[in-house]
């Protein structure tokens, strides 16, 4: 397991890829699992950026496992910030027009259709965000 804390800030997101990408070379993962962990870790780490602490900056905690048999990868997002479940807002109606849609929501949608497994909780004033990539 690795482990990174870094300020929850937009010029962070990239530090963040660059940081799980380098995990997911090593063990040989597929571009295409590649790109949706990083679409994943835009989407998850910028809402911690636009929410959990808003207006001040606080840290953020990117931690990413690699399990055996099936091969995959976990990667676990943790702040301090404000409780905040992202898995609780419905899902988006996709066969609505853009313009017909609420705002908001589509990101985490895409996430959870494109990760294996996703989970929230709030334990000891932590939001703890998982998501699971099978490779």
């Amino acid at each position: 397991m690795k482990e990174l804390t870094i300020d929850a800030t937009l010029e962070n997101i990239e530090k963040v890829t660059a940081f799980v990408d380098e995990q997911l070379e090593a063990i040989d993962c597929p571009m295409k699992a590649q790109m949706q962990i990083d679409i994943a870790i835009d989407e998850l780490f910028g809402n911690i950026v636009h929410y959990a602490y808003k207006p001040e900056t606080g840290p953020a905690t990117v931690r990413i496992e690699v399990k055996e048999a099936p091969i995959s990868v976990i990667i676990t997002f943790i702040d301090n910030g404000k409780q905040y479940d992202p898995l609780a807002k419905a899902d988006p109606d996709t066969t609505l027009s853009a313009e017909e849609r609420d705002i908001g929501g589509l990101g985490i949608y895409m996430v959870k259709k494109s990760m294996d497994e996703i989970s929230y909780e709030y334990r000891n004033g932590q939001n703890i965000l998982c998501i699971k990539k099978n490779i």
